[in-house]
C-alpha cells in the first residue's frame, strides 16, 4: 500500500530586527519560507507549488509581508495614523446608520469630521460607499469599534469617540438607537467616566463648519 499526501516545510530563511507595526518597537524577526511539498509515506520528496515568504515577529508572533522589511518606523507609524483615520471614519458612519438612515445633514457632518477631526478629506461617492457596505453587510457600530478599537491608542479612543459623538449629534439630537450606541461605547472603549466625560466636552468645544 503505497502512502501518499501532502505537507508544508516551513524554513528560516532570515533573523534580524524589524520595527513590528503591532508591538510598535523594535522586534527580533524571522524571514521563512513555507512550500507544500507531495509526501510518499510521509516523506516530503517533491515540491507542487510556489513558497510563500513571511515575516515571522519573535515579540507579538505576528506574521507580516516581507515589504515590512523595508518601512522604517515613520513610515509604519503613518500607516498606522491613515488606518486609524479611516476605521474612526467608518465608526462615526456606523452610529450615524444605527437608526439604518442617513440624511444630507449628516453627510455634511460626517465630511466635516473626516476633515476638522480626522485630517483627510472624503467625497460623497467614497462616504455612499462606506454606508453601502455596512448595510449590506449589517455592521453595527458596537461590533466593528469592538474589534478595531484594540490596536487603538488612548489618545485615538478619545478622538474616534468625538467622531461618533459628534456624528450622533450631527441633526442636534440622537434617537434612542444612537443614545444606546453611544452609551455602549464607554464600555467597548474600555474608559473611565471622566475619560469619557472628557472626550464629550472636548467634541462639544468643536466647531464644524
Amino acid at each position: 500500500m503505497i502512502l501518499i499526501g501532502t505537507m508544508n516545510l516551513t524554513r528560516t530563511r532570515e533573523t534580524g530586527q524589524f520595527y513590528c507595526p503591532t508591538c510598535r518597537c523594535a522586534q527580533e524577526y524571522r524571514l521563512r519560507s513555507r512550500r507544500p511539498f507531495l509526501t510518499l509515506y510521509f516523506i516530503p520528496v517533491v515540491p507542487i507549488g510556489a513558497a510563500e515568504w513571511f515575516v515571522d515577529c519573535r515579540g507579538c508572533r505576528e506574521k507580516w509581508d516581507p515589504t515590512v522589511l523595508q518601512m522604517d518606523q515613520r513610515e509604519h507609524e503613518q500607516v498606522q495614523i491613515e488606518q486609524f483615520q479611516t476605521e474612526a471614519l467608518r465608526s462615526a458612519v456606523l452610529v450615524v446608520l444605527a437608526d439604518d438612515q442617513i440624511s444630507s445633514t449628516e453627510i455634511k457632518v460626517l465630511q466635516q469630521i473626516a476633515y476638522q477631526l480626522l485630517g483627510r478629506m472624503i467625497d460623497r461617492e467614497e462616504l455612499g460607499e462606506l454606508c453601502s457596505i455596512a448595510q449590506q453587510n449589517k455592521i453595527r457600530a458596537a461590533n466593528y469599534v469592538l474589534t478595531v478599537s484594540r490596536r487603538w491608542s488612548e489618545d485615538q479612543k478619545g478622538e474616534a469617540l468625538q467622531a461618533m459623538f459628534l456624528a450622533a449629534t450631527a441633526e442636534g439630537k440622537m434617537d434612542q438607537a444612537q443614545i444606546k450606541v453611544m452609551a455602549e461605547m464607554r464600555d467597548i472603549l474600555d474608559l473611565t467616566e471622566q475619560e469619557y466625560q472628557a472626550a464629550i466636552e472636548a467634541a462639544l468645544e468643536r466647531e464644524l463648519v
